[in-house]
């Protein structure tokens, strides 16, 4: 596989909330299902900056650090040597109108530009985004490391996907591999989720606005690297 997009996912915020699968069944790709952690079904809300960004190995004048709020579930598809647990996303939200259009013709994937900002320093992360009536911000307190997760834990589980899936129609899905290490975990202390789900993400996701989230975690993240897709069925 080619690598199509190197960079750095810097300061993840990840606000995690548990939800009905049958909330996500009509997006679920064809060829995958949803995955689940201790029986429990998860919809993540994660928000990062995109740091050094090459695409095939270019910078992009003006697009090389950016923030992105995206709205993400977990899937898994079984091939004959593995199980891949990957993740859908339900929409990708960006500062840069090109960054959208290219992930969008290219990816299929569901990118929208909005206006963003962030703030991150060694106590503190915070990303904001607004368009028309929704106004957001997600933050957290930086706490001290909890190392990388261990095995089969809820933190492992929310940060080892390493496959994503886009469902491109009623029966075509695409697969492309993102590689990175493993991440070290810091303490999300005194998190601030001002969030309006369904103006932001659609209705179907406004019953986020009044549910307290099962978990938030904050990554260090790494150097990243995002294969080239391909259409699985």
């Amino acid at each position: 596989m080619k690598k199509f997009l190197t960079a750095q996912w810097r300061d993840l915020i990840m606000a995690n909330y548990e939800v009905d699968p049958a909330l996500l069944a009509e997006r679920v790709p064809s060829a995958t299902t949803i995955d689940l952690h201790e029986s429990k079904c998860f919809v993540s809300l994660v928000g990062f900056m995109f740091l050094d960004t090459r695409v095939l190995d270019f910078l992009v004048p003006f697009h090389v650090n950016f923030e992105e709020v995206n709205l993400r579930f977990y899937v898994r598809r079984e091939t004959e040597d593995e199980i891949r647990r990957g993740v859908v996303f339900v929409k990708e939200i960006v500062p840069k109108a090109a960054i959208a259009a290219v992930a969008r013709t290219l990816y299929g994937e569901p990118y929208e530009r909005w206006e963003m900002s962030n703030f991150r320093d060694d106590g503190f992360v915070r990303y904001s985004w607004k368009r028309g009536g929704a106004s957001n911000t997600l933050s957290v307190e930086r706490g001290a490391s909890q190392g990388v997760p261990s095995e089969n834990s809820h933190g492992e589980f929310i940060v080892e996907h390493y496959w994503g899936y886009t469902r491109r129609g009623e029966s075509r899905t695409d697969e492309y591999k993102v590689e990175h290490p493993k991440w070290e975990l810091f303490a999300a202390d005194n998190s601030t989720i001002d969030v309006d789900f369904g103006k932001t993400y659609g209705p179907e996701f406004e019953l986020l606005n009044n549910e307290k989230p099962f978990s938030v975690l904050l990554a260090k993240g790494s150097e990243i690297a995002v294969y080239k897709g391909e259409k699985i069925v």
